[in-house]
């Protein structure tokens, strides 16, 4: 059976179409929203059944029509036996403001439409801001004020100077230091990338430290075994290992014993990009976790021009482990092809046994130390 539509359900739409389309309104300058509701009037046999609640629900929309907001239509129902009635059927509300209004939001619409305007001020209006400032407007609702104008001070000065080679710290502008940077860094590189096109801020990075240990005292650097350095100062070591790991976990690169000739670099994620920046470490044994990201960190490594050996990341590793099992809630699914026949054979089976991945500190460790070559 179809309920008559409530004043408070007409609220209840507004606000549901408020939060799914208030940031593209806002983004895009646009006032162009409009909710349209069929109301559903009672029908006589309805009426008949209560009369008092069908009056009351015809009278709250009559103060409703008293919004100019909300445009009502009425229809006149000539009823056998209750009489002609004159009921509301339906009911629209245009524009952005008004649904905004309705739906109790007016606050919220009026900040989020005042800092969109000011950002398009500074980044313009490409279909490029309009898109970046939809996917952020909520991030940008919820700033604090001073944070807000330092974001558009910010966004003003990298415009103007795309190239500056400043350090974070160097920035010119009022209240803004690098911790601001790095932790609004998401926000501040998409709206510049809408903006100008560029892939970065234009500033001077600092240069990312590589974690190393040295397992053989006779390469230690100055009597130092465990270091963390710019990757650029650690390429200009005047080394040559014999063997060099790299391990994705630190846990792993922290466990392993001394090893004849040996150099093991912590290499997971986003740092094994670095490994090939450094000249020692051009041909390498990887172990990473066995797990879909695992090999992906491979097929990285590799996409880099090191020439890497896997290690503990085959299919008899996997099963002689089953008891250690875990599962991978977010499976890497892209293409990895430079993985060897026998790598993809492995990942294949990870994903045919239910995305199931072995984490590389769950292994023995005298099994991975057999397998490593070590001992």
């Amino acid at each position: 059976m179809i309920v008559p539509v409530t004043v408070a359900e007409l609220r209840t739409r507004a606000k549901r179409l408020f939060d799914r389309d208030a940031r593209l309104w806002a983004a895009a300058g646009a006032d162009d929203g409009v909710l349209d509701v069929p109301l559903h009037p009672p029908t006589e046999r309805d009426a008949l059944g209560n009369l008092e609640t069908t009056r009351a629900w015809v009278e709250s929309w009559r103060e409703v029509d008293k919004d100019a907001d909300v445009e009502l239509s009425w229809s006149i129902r000539n009823w056998s036996r209750v009489g002609s009635q004159t009921v509301p059927e339906r009911a629209i509300v245009r524009g952005a403001d008004a649904i905004a209004r309705i739906a109790g939001q007016s606050a919220s619409w009026n900040l989020l439409v005042h800092r969109l305007d000011a950002l398009r001020t500074v980044a313009g209006h490409s279909d490029e801001v309009l898109a970046a400032l939809r996917s952020q407007a909520r991030t940008i609702a919820l700033l604090d004020p001073a944070d807000f104008d330092r974001l558009v001070d910010v966004l003003a000065w990298l415009r103007g100077n795309p190239a500056s080679d400043h350090r974070l710290r160097e920035l010119p502008v009022r209240g803004i230091h690098s911790k601001w940077i790095e932790v609004r860094r998401g926000l501040v590189e998409t709206l510049h990338k809408a903006a100008t096109g560029a892939t970065g801020l234009g500033l001077r990075e600092p240069t990312p430290l590589v974690r190393i240990r040295v397992l053989d005292p006779t390469l230690s650097l100055a009597g130092l075994t465990d270091v963390s350095a710019p990757v650029d100062d650690l390429a200009d070591l005047p080394i040559h290992p014999e063997r060099v790991y790299v391990f994705e976990n630190l846990a792993t690169v922290l466990a392993m014993p001394d090893t004849r000739g040996a150099i093991v670099v912590h290499g997971g994620g986003h740092r094994v990009n670095l490994v090939a920046r450094l000249p020692w470490a051009q041909r390498v044994t990887y172990w990473g976790d066995l797990d879909s990201h695992g090999f992906a960190i491979l097929h990285q490594l590799r996409a880099n021009g090191v020439e890497a050996t896997s290690v503990l990341m085959d299919t008899d590793t996997l099963l002689a482990h089953h008891d250690l099992w875990g599962d991978d809630p977010e499976p890497n699914v892209g293409l990895l092809n430079l993985l060897t026949p026998a790598e993809n054979a492995t990942l294949q089976l990870l994903s045919a046994r239910g995305n199931i991945r072995l984490e590389q500190e769950r292994i023995p460790w005298e099994y991975a130390l057999t397998k490593l070559g070590v001992g």
